[in-house]
């Protein structure tokens, strides 16, 4: 790789990149404490809390990422009138996320609460309702996207995680509408009906989600074996190319004619929450700016090497990345 072309990338074209991120949006809460008895009123363990965090999390993670480094970013998905949304918005409006996309419905904003002992966590609590929105609520989103499609974008990322956005019909009515507009669909899957990705450009799951779709698992380690089940994808579902990201073993490119390994540096993984948002964040932002696909695969590689040594979601920032660039041996 040209490090000092990836350098300049990085420092000087991507505020460039203009990035529409469509799907479920979600918030993450952590409230931290100190656990020293259990409850009179049940068997349970009683949590003083300390300290709390809110952060982005599902697709609004994607656009965090994004808009950490550098890229102009935009999102859309389902929200309610809720004090979780208004969480969203402050954090959105924070970092620079242009947010006037999101779809008010009657269904509650997504999210996670978790409750933190040290590093440990205890309990989660989730506010969602992951059915289907009506028709009404879909065809504002479908508008916004239309919109922000004719003023023009780099790339559209898809980030399914199964809370309503993501339908058969929605997703091939975006990948063939951004495709009219010549601009790049690389979709987060996840589950099992992976058809409604059908024609998108780059599918970017980690081994685990591989893995719930193939007649037989793979391990992480095989370079061959994830080759193999990217071609697998590729023809089952109709997908141009799947990015196979693979913990310490690295993250795997492969298309119809062509596979790419590249390994990860080694290193402890203290918390993976997140980094396939980061892989699949930095991987678009490569595409948004001209770079080439084995480019933004290895940037990716680098980007999630920096988010699972942090503890929680976290988001990945330029200068981040710049200092990882720059720690690599030529």
């Amino acid at each position: 790789m040209d490090k000092e072309k990836l350098r300049k990338f990085v420092a000087e074209r991507s505020e460039r990149c203009r990035v529409l991120v469509v799907g479920d949006v979600m918030v993450d809460k952590y409230y931290y404490g100190d656990v020293t008895r259990f409850s009179s009123e049940a068997p349970v363990p009683v949590a003083h809390v300390i300290g709390q965090k809110v952060s982005l999390g599902g697709a609004a993670n994607v656009a965090h990422n994004l808009a950490q480094l550098g890229c102009q970013t935009s999102i859309t998905g389902f929200v309610g009138s809720d004090s979780n949304c208004e969480s969203l918005l402050e954090q959105f409006t924070l970092n620079g996320i242009e947010w006037r996309g999101l779809v008010y419905t009657d269904k509650p904003t997504t999210a996670k609460v978790r409750i933190m002992s040290g590093h440990y966590q205890m309990f989660r609590v989730d506010f969602e309702d992951s059915s289907p929105r009506d028709k009404e609520f879909t065809d504002k989103m479908e508008d916004y996207i239309s919109r922000r499609l004719n003023e023009s974008l780099d790339a559209l990322v898809i980030a399914d995680y199964e809370k309503g956005v993501c339908t058969d019909r929605f997703c091939q009515r975006m990948i063939k509408e951004a495709h009219a507009h010549g601009v790049p669909v690389i979709v987060n899957p996840y589950g099992l009906n992976w058809l409604k990705y059908a024609h998108a450009d780059y599918v970017t799951p980690n081994v685990k989600k591989l893995n719930r779709i193939l007649l037989a698992p793979i391990q992480r380690k095989d370079d061959q074996q994830a080759e193999r089940a990217g071609r697998y994808v590729i023809r089952k579902f109709n997908i141009k190319n799947v990015l196979t990201t693979r913990s310490e073993a690295g993250i795997s490119l492969v298309g119809e004619n062509r596979s790419v390994h590249i390994p990860t540096k080694v290193q402890e993984v203290f918390d993976s929450a997140g980094a396939g948002d980061t892989v699949i964040a930095t991987f678009a932002m490569a595409l948004a700016g001209g770079l080439k696909p084995e480019e933004g695969a290895y940037l990716a590689n680098l980007a999630a090497g920096v988010v699972v040594g942090k503890a929680g979601t976290y988001a990945i920032h330029r200068q981040e990345l710049l200092d990882a660039l720059e720690a690599v041996e030529v």
